[in-house]
Formats: structure tokens, sequence, C-alpha cells
């Protein structure tokens, strides 16, 4: 069954507003592992606008499933990763002004740079990923840089405006898993997905995890994260039985 990482960089967004210590993103990642997380992931940013090193510290040896950090390809981000030395990596693009993550990684832009960090995560057995838009060439050029998978981001697929568009970029989303595949990159996706839109993800794209924070964490104010982590597990059996079935 598809696997579920929830991304708590949201619950240090609450935190980081205040400059206090409350809530704490190592007691959510603790809680989600409860509702059945099988991924922690967190994204420390060059701005520290919400996971901060110590968090990333005591999150490497809280964490019993897998810590995937995502991150920039910065100098100084890349030596603190090989210090910590996270189960899994998922290099992503970073702009100060964002918001949030506004798209894909350009591999086919910085092919040299990536194959020399890429190399040196995996000479410490650090398992690579790539946050990459459903774009052939961005795939194809991730495997020759060495990624071991990529995420595919599915924020245009969340802000369809309807069926009909919500239905041609699943099929965008579905070519891009087969050309990987088809390379031998495994496959993941997020960005965007909520309890309202996951449900045809996990229904048709062949992909092996799936990675969700703000609408974990929002839900997670009215149920508290452990029961929200498991409404999303249920959810995605829910709509992978529904996938055998047919």
């Amino acid at each position: 069954m598809i696997k579920l990482g929830v991304n708590v960089d949201h619950v240090a967004t609450i935190r980081q507003a205040r400059m206090t210590y409350e809530p704490d993103p190592v007691t959510a990642a603790g809680l989600a592992d409860l509702g059945g997380a099988d991924v922690i992931t967190i994204h420390l940013r060059e701005d520290r606008r919400h996971i901060q090193d110590r968090d990333l510290e005591l999150l490497r040896e809280t964490v019993f499933t897998k810590l995937n950090l995502e991150m920039a390809t910065s100098q100084e981000i890349v030596d603190i990763a090989l210090k910590i030395n996270p189960g899994q990596i998922t290099l992503v693009p970073e702009k100060r002004q964002e918001i949030t993550t506004e798209g894909g990684l350009s591999v086919t832009s910085q092919k040299k740079m990536l194959t020399d960090i890429i190399k040196r995560f995996k000479d410490q057995d650090i398992y690579v990923s790539l946050f990459i838009d459903p774009d052939e060439k961005q795939i194809l050029a991730a495997s020759e840089v060495g990624a071991q998978s990529i995420e595919l981001h599915t924020g245009s697929y969340a802000n369809a405006e309807s069926e009909e568009q919500s239905s041609e970029l699943l099929e965008i989303l579905n070519e891009a898993v087969r050309i990987a595949r088809n390379v031998g990159l495994r496959v993941n996706a997020g960005h965007g997905l909520t309890y309202k839109n996951t449900g045809p993800v996990v229904e048709q794209l062949d992909i092996e995890e799936l990675h969700i924070g703000h609408s974990i964490v929002s839900r997670a104010i009215f149920v508290g994260i452990e029961n929200a982590v498991r409404e999303m597990k249920d959810l995605i059996y829910k709509h992978y039985m529904i996938k055998q079935s047919l």
C-alpha cells in the first residue's frame, strides 16, 4: 500500500510565530508515528522560517520510522545533512520570498552540481530523492544525475478548478510515473494534497509514498495530530482497496 509521509513543518511555523517553545514539531512527529505515519518529513530552509537545526537533531534521534529531510542545494544545508545522516533527503528548489515551495527542481539546468551533491549523499548511504514537476526532461535528467527516486509535484493537480482539469492533470502525472519507472526511478508524490483530493491520486497513480503536511496539521487543530494522521491513513487505505478491486 502507498505509504504516508507526514510533514510537520507547520507545527514549527506556529511556534516560530511567537519565537517560543510550543507547539513542538518533535512531539508532533511522535504523535504522527502513533497515528500510523510511515515517514516524517521536515524542510530545513536556509532562512530557518520554521524547522530549526535543533529540531532536526532531535528528530534524527527520536523518529523510529524514516526521517525525510527536504533541503536546498546550498553548501551549508548539504553539510548539515551529511552530518545528521537522515534516512532520506529530498532536494527541492527554494526561494526566500515564496510562502511555500512553488514548483519542482530544475534538474536539467544544474546537472553537474546535482550529480556531485547526490554522489556525496550516496557515498554515505543516504537515499536521495528529487522533487520535480511531471515533465519528461526533468525525469530523465533525474535519472542521469543519480537520483534513486523522484517526488512528483502535485500542486497543479491540487489547484485544479474543474473535474475535467483534474482528470487531465492526473493523466500527466500518470504518464510521468510511467516514464520514471521505465528509467528505474521509484516514485513518490506530494504538495497541496488534502483529505478531499488525495483519493484519486491513490486510485490512479502507481506510487510508493505520499507526502502531506499542511492539510494534516490543519485537521489536527480540531482532532489532534494522531487522529488526523489516522484519518488520512484510513482514506489512503480505502482508495487503495478501491484501486485493487478495479
